[in-house]
């Protein structure tokens, strides 16, 4: 009994860092590895979140042919053995596993009023059609998906950047 009330804290306690309510369990979402992470990228601001994209390494099968003993020819170029080949496949990285960071806003940040602001942002763009609630819910998170996709990140975690996009957080303003 006591084991179980620890795994049920442990899982309350995980679901209270992750920074979009109703996230999958897994932390992957979409084509590929889209996850939010504690863990944030080099020079990164202390109190700011993060979302980590992970492609895959691109690997290429490739297939072969050694040389195992070599043709033995005569002084007149006639061949008395012909040359023995092993064929073999081999497995090269064509291209590396990439990383790449986008900031997300922060649990914190993620208030009724801002949940209602971003159905209302993305109900007239026409991507959201359902009832104003302020719940990150599931149609919530597909109108996020659909406005995100055209502009390829392809995931129904918000960014920072779309949030700008939407008016929702505001834009650093350019010295004169």
């Amino acid at each position: 009994m006591i084991h179980f009330r620890i795994a049920a804290l442990g899982v309350m306690l995980l679901g209270a860092c992750d920074p979009m309510t109703n996230a999958d369990p897994d932390g992957l979402t979409g084509p590929g590895m889209i996850r939010l992470t504690e863990e944030a990228p080099e020079g990164a601001k202390a109190d700011s979140c993060w979302g980590k994209k992970t492609t895959p390494a691109i690997i290429e099968t490739v297939e072969r042919e050694v040389l195992l003993k070599p043709a033995q020819v005569t002084s007149d170029g006639l061949i008395q053995q012909p040359a023995v080949y092993r064929r073999e496949s081999i497995q090269e990285i064509v291209q590396e596993r990439q990383d790449s960071w986008f900031q997300v806003p922060c649990n914190a940040d993620l208030t009724e009023e801002f949940v209602s602001s971003l159905q209302r942002a993305l109900a007239a763009r026409g991507v959201y059609h359902g009832p104003v609630t302020g719940e990150m819910s599931v149609r919530t998170r597909n109108a996020v998906r659909r406005f995100q996709a055209p502009e390829g990140f392809d995931s129904d975690i918000l960014t920072t950047a779309t949030a700008r996009t939407l008016g929702l957080v505001a834009v650093a303003r350019q010295p004169e």
